[in-house]
């Protein structure tokens, strides 16, 4: 799987460049190449399904064996071994629960993932990122959680003082990780 700029002009690049590169040389965001077909299948489990569509995404970047386990580990932290079950609401009706994460946000399901998969392609590589972000709540719990521990990443995420949930500032200031760095900016 290749990725192309939506500008053009920048190169062609499997999965792991992309995920270290960022943004295109270009300045466009990458894409996929070509967007693979899924056929429909029984249902599994979550790590199941995760696997399947995921490894279309990542090519021949990731072996097999270990995307399988980055995905196990990435929801293992996970309150409800489904991930995102779904709850029967009415006749017809059903609500997909997305809080059974870490920090009981939405952005938990893609991001205990991101950390994972960066992980590896950093220790791979033998690089180092940096990640800035701003946030008023549970963007910055989640993504503090995804990369904390890292020794390939540090993340410094700020966070308007007196303008968050008290739950959510204990989320994000009291990681006890030397790669977490939280700041709050008056204003």
């Amino acid at each position: 799987m290749n990725y192309i700029s939506t500008r053009g002009a920048a190169p062609a690049l499997p999965f792991n460049d992309v995920l270290l590169a960022g943004l295109a040389s270009d300045g466009g965001l990458y894409v996929p190449q070509s967007i693979p077909a899924f056929a429909a299948r029984k249902p599994g489990w979550y790590d199941d399904v995760a696997y399947r569509v995921v490894s279309a995404f990542t090519g021949h970047d990731i072996p097999e064996p270990i995307l399988k386990e980055l995905i196990a580990d990435a929801y293992d932290s996970f309150s409800n071994r489904a991930v995102a079950p779904l709850t029967q609401i009415g006749d017809r009706l059903w609500l997909m629960e997305l809080f059974h994460g870490p920090t009981l946000a939405f952005k938990d399901v893609a991001l205990q993932l991101l950390g994972k998969l960066f992980g590896y392609v950093l220790q791979k590589h033998d690089r180092h990122v940096t990640i800035v972000g701003a946030t008023s709540g549970d963007t910055g719990s989640a993504a503090i959680e995804a990369f904390r521990g890292s020794r390939y990443a540090d993340i410094f995420i700020m966070l308007p003082h007196g303008r968050v949930s008290e739950v959510q500032r204990r989320q994000m200031t009291t990681v006890d990780a030397p790669n977490v760095h939280v700041i709050a900016v008056e204003g």
